[in-house]
């Protein structure tokens, strides 16, 4: 179809044509002294963007499930415990990949649609006198519910307990769009990838780690070779890595960084915070259920919007793409078929959003879903001129 397309899903979202540009140029030497500055820059600019001013930044070809590869490996041994916070589909997939290194994981689970459990996360690390648990791994934004959770409170909890836990946080699609404070909430991994917040193609996994976690890598015993992130660390200070780096995307990377500095981090909060808002005000105008229950949860990168009784909400997916050529999330893990999810982050804006949301409308009336077209789209527009 002609257009735009409508990638409404939490991510990957669509590149911006400034760091498309910026990727189609030639290869460089990846050994080279335009390549070093190239790393330097990314690196430094990514510390800014985690607010990891004290930690170090670690780069990969390949994903945020990569990511979390190497947080288990290079901090954990097989054997070790740790306490997993699962309120989602993707805090599972966290939880299993540990599960696969010989880890043992204990599961703090909560229905979908709630955050990380604070006061039952500091009772049972309190209770743990031996000091057996590790680790603690947490999903800053569970993409699957559009929950963000409370990592400054989870912090606390471990402070509160005097428990020595490292900790491990997935921010795959919240960094960059909602407040992250590596160093401030005292994380020892945050782990992400490039195709949300930094608008880049998939391909990277990204993570900020602190000194602790540095050192729990010298004694980890999780098999590792590509994961590895000792040899990382030293050919960064010369430049380089220790593999083939994914060149283009650095360049893309490097450009993501350029546009966060020119809006400045605290604008691309308070863009994403309105537009969220916007988009939520529209769920409820049209008289639909979102799954997060508690509004200090909201996520500001997407709203996962229950379906009516009766209604299954992958056929309502398919129909949105064969009919308007509108891509939404589906409902993953527990909620599947219960849930559609509307993306509102990266390189976005209100008309971008009003379009998104006017599709939305069309695609629920024409699945049979009973509302008054505008409803959602007019909620959203009276939101937006006033905020």
């Amino acid at each position: 179809m002609p257009g735009r397309p409508f990638l409404q899903i939490p991510g990957p979202t669509l590149v911006p044509e400034r760091i498309v540009r910026a990727m189609s140029q030639p290869v460089i030497d990846h050994r080279g002294p335009t390549f070093g500055a190239l790393v330097k820059e990314c690196l430094d600019g990514l510390r800014e963007v985690f607010k990891a001013p004290n930690g170090h930044i670690v780069l990969y070809p390949g994903s945020g499930t990569g990511a979390w590869e190497a947080a288990i490996v290079n901090t954990l041994s097989p054997g070790d415990r740790v306490l997993a916070c699962v309120n989602g589909h993707f805090a599972a997939g966290f939880a299993r990949t540990a599960q696969a290194y010989g880890v043992e994981v204990e599961r703090l689970e909560v229905p979908y649609g709630e955050g990380a459990p604070v006061m039952p996360l500091e009772a049972r690390l309190a209770a743990d006198t031996a000091r057996e648990i590790r680790a603690v791994l947490v999903v800053h934004n569970e993409t699957s519910t559009g929950v963000t959770s409370d990592i400054g409170a989870v912090r606390a909890a471990l402070d509160r307990a005097r428990h020595p836990a490292l900790l491990l946080v997935d921010t795959v699609s919240s960094l960059a769009s909602i407040d992250v404070r590596h160093d401030a909430w005292g994380v020892d991994v945050t782990l992400t990838g490039p195709q949300k917040g930094l608008m880049l193609p998939p391909g990277m996994a990204i993570l900020a780690i602190s000194e602790r976690a540095v050192t729990a890598g010298d004694k980890a015993r999780c098999p590792r070779a590509f994961w590895d992130w000792r040899p990382v660390l030293e050919r960064n200070r010369r430049g380089e890595f220790p593999y083939t780096p994914a060149t283009t995307l650095l360049f893309g990377l490097r450009e993501s960084i350029a546009m966060l500095r020119e809006e400045g981090l605290d604008n691309v909060f308070a863009r994403h915070a309105r537009l969220a808002e916007a988009c939520r005000r529209a769920v409820r105008a049209l008289g639909l259920d979102i799954l997060c229950k508690n509004p200090r949860q909201y996520s500001n990168t997407l709203t996962a919007v229950v379906m009516p009784a009766g209604f299954d909400s992958d056929a309502f997916i398919r129909q949105a793409y064969a009919s308007l050529d509108l891509s939404l999330g589906i409902g993953l893990g527990d909620v599947k078929g219960k849930v559609f999810r509307i993306g509102h982050l990266g390189s976005l804006n209100e008309l971008e959003l009003l379009g998104g949301l006017a599709g939305v409308e069309m695609a629920l009336r024409d699945f049979g879903v009973p509302l008054r077209l505008g409803a959602g789209v007019a909620a959203a527009q009276e939101f937006l001129l006033g905020a």
